[in-house]
């Protein structure tokens, strides 16, 4: 995995953080049919959206976003760190390994973690793969653009290379499963004093694994 500059990521709500680099953009052309056509849109209008297939070039997890934030902070501060992740209409998008979405949702139903009743579920997961597309955001914010409006679509780990690591299923399930625990802990903690913590959180992509 290659080095690339800190990702400031806020709370949600809070601004986008990074754009995409060339690498990165071919990188997410190359799941389309026609990654030159894509390229030459982006070219032409680097501020609009796309929608991309997956299963072949990654696979995309789409978590509630507040949940999905406490699945980062998982994998930045315990784990192996993420590959991309984009926010898209109130939802944490994150890219995966081909085929996580298919083993994804067996592993957590063998350890039923998707258990409605069970205390500390695992909140649903919408898992996207073959035969599946999704909305990624823009390659850069549009100028001037207000905050709320970057809050609907943006990126908040962007591609930087032709070749990203991506978590597969275990990984994610992983970090799912902490992320839970960590709900219920912070449910039942008690205190009178607001957390330190408010500001943005920084995810050292550096230091990737």
């Amino acid at each position: 995995m290659s080095a690339r500059p800190h990702a400031d990521v806020d709370a949600p709500g809070g601004s986008t953080v990074s754009d995409i680099t060339s690498e990165g953009a071919a990188w997410l052309a190359s799941a389309g049919t026609y990654p030159r056509s894509t390229l030459t849109l982006w070219e032409e209008r680097p501020t609009a959206p796309v929608v991309l297939p997956c299963g072949t070039v990654f696979d995309v997890v789409s978590v509630p976003a507040l949940f999905g934030r406490r699945m980062l902070d998982r994998l930045w501060d315990e784990g192996p760190g993420s590959g991309p992740v984009a926010a898209y209409g109130g939802r944490m998008l994150l890219f995966a390994s081909p085929g996580t979405a298919q083993r994804l949702p067996s592993l957590m139903a063998w350890e039923e973690w998707g258990s409605p009743g069970r205390t500390g579920a695992v909140p649903p997961l919408l898992c996207h793969g073959a035969g599946d597309a999704v909305t990624v955001p823009a390659l850069r914010s549009a100028p001037g653009s207000a905050s709320a409006d970057r809050v609907v679509s943006r990126w908040l780990v962007a591609p930087d290379t032709r070749t990203p690591w991506l978590p597969g299923p275990e990984v994610l399930l992983w970090a799912a499963v902490r992320a839970a625990r960590s709900a219920v802990s912070a449910a039942v903690r008690i205190s009178i004093f607001p957390r330190a913590d408010q500001g943005a959180k920084v995810y050292d992509v550096s230091r990737r694994r």
